[in-house]
């Protein structure tokens, strides 16, 4: 077993997994899993640019990882870079301050390398037959059933903050594309007047909002062939959101939402309930993480979009994604301890 440490830092937030790995059998145990809201897209859609309080907030982040690591023993540490600072033009900036707070240089990566890092996350268990069992009902009142048995090839669909990637495969990878339409962009893009996320969105950009989706899914259409899949797997903080509040969870348990598949009525219902409620009924609720409040209703739209257009009837909700593909990565080659910070 391999004892290593990966970070992911996309649009809206920095996520940390310290974990020992078997890189022969794949087993995967976690001893440290961790989210911080940075928000470091904040304006990069309209500006360019890395905002100095965006990149504050993400050092801070980033010097508490690195507390996390060198207390638990990782030397192995990768730390990819997603979105935000794939678009930023002053993302050296950025790069400058990750190698002096962890020791080690982010990797920009593409959509595509993120595509296939999620779906190696996501499906590993999936493809072992880990975590399954029969299906039964996920909690008490809730909605949703735990995944048993679930059919290759999938359909993975890592909806983050500024992209969202979409990757076809069984064993291996077949299709890979990612497109614009995560739920930071989405809002900044088309819920936002004067500086203030509308309260709740109007009809007019709903409309907008759901044209430049259909847009980015007929791009991704051209590689990724969305309808092949017998299983849809969603990722990332938007999609287990929308499954806490399926659930009807009384607060945020990544066990009752890791693997449990939601139906397409519930992801509807969902969506309208976000897209009509004011920013306090959505801050009342307890599984929506503050920095979550007034960007979900665009994430939870996105994914119900993805449903409609590949024909899903549910989506296998998996708390597993990028963060364990590169986990599974770094125990498996050869890796040059870190710097000291």
């Amino acid at each position: 077993m391999k004892r290593v440490a990966a970070v992911d830092c996309g649009t809206n937030s920095i996520r940390l997994l310290v974990a020992d790995v078997d890189p022969v059998t794949g087993e995967l145990t976690e001893l440290d899993r961790r989210m911080r809201i940075v928000r470091l897209g904040q304006g990069v859609d309209r500006t360019g640019r890395l905002a100095p309080e965006a990149l504050e907030r993400t050092f801070a982040a980033c010097r508490e990882y690195e507390a996390v690591i060198t207390d638990l023993g990782a030397t192995s540490v990768r730390f990819a870079a997603t979105s935000a600072s794939r678009d930023a033009e002053n993302r050296a900036e950025f790069v400058r301050g990750v190698v002096d707070i962890l020791g080690v240089e982010p990797e920009v990566i593409s959509g595509d390398q993120e595509a296939e890092f999620s779906f190696t996350g996501a499906t590993r268990e999936l493809a072992a037959g880990i975590g399954g069992g029969a299906e039964r009902p996920s909690i008490e009142g809730g909605g949703g059933r735990r995944v048993g048995h679930v059919e290759p090839p999938y359909l993975v669909v890592d909806l983050g903050g500024g992209s969202t990637e979409f990757v076809v495969g069984d064993a291996h990878v077949q299709a890979a594309r990612s497109v614009d339409i995560g739920c930071v962009r989405m809002t900044e893009r088309h819920l936002v007047v004067d500086g203030q996320v509308t309260d709740p969105p109007t009809p007019g950009q709903i409309a907008a909002m759901e044209a430049d989706i259909t847009a980015a899914l007929d791009l991704a259409e051209e590689a990724v062939p969305l309808t092949r899949a017998r299983t849809l797997v969603g990722l990332a903080g938007s999609v287990t959101t929308v499954a806490a509040i399926a659930l009807g969870l009384k607060e945020y348990d990544s066990t009752a939402i890791h693997h449990a598949r939601i139906p397409l009525d519930q992801v509807r219902e969902v969506t309208e309930q976000l897209l009509t409620s004011t920013h306090a009924e959505r801050a009342a609720n307890p599984v929506l993480h503050p920095g979550r409040v007034d960007v979900i209703a665009a994430g939870a739209f996105v994914l119900l979009k993805i449903m409609e257009r590949t024909g899903a009837q549910e989506v296998v909700v998996s708390e597993h994604d990028i963060l364990d593909g590169l986990a599974y990565a770094v125990a498996e080659r050869s890796e040059e301890p870190r710097k000291e910070s």
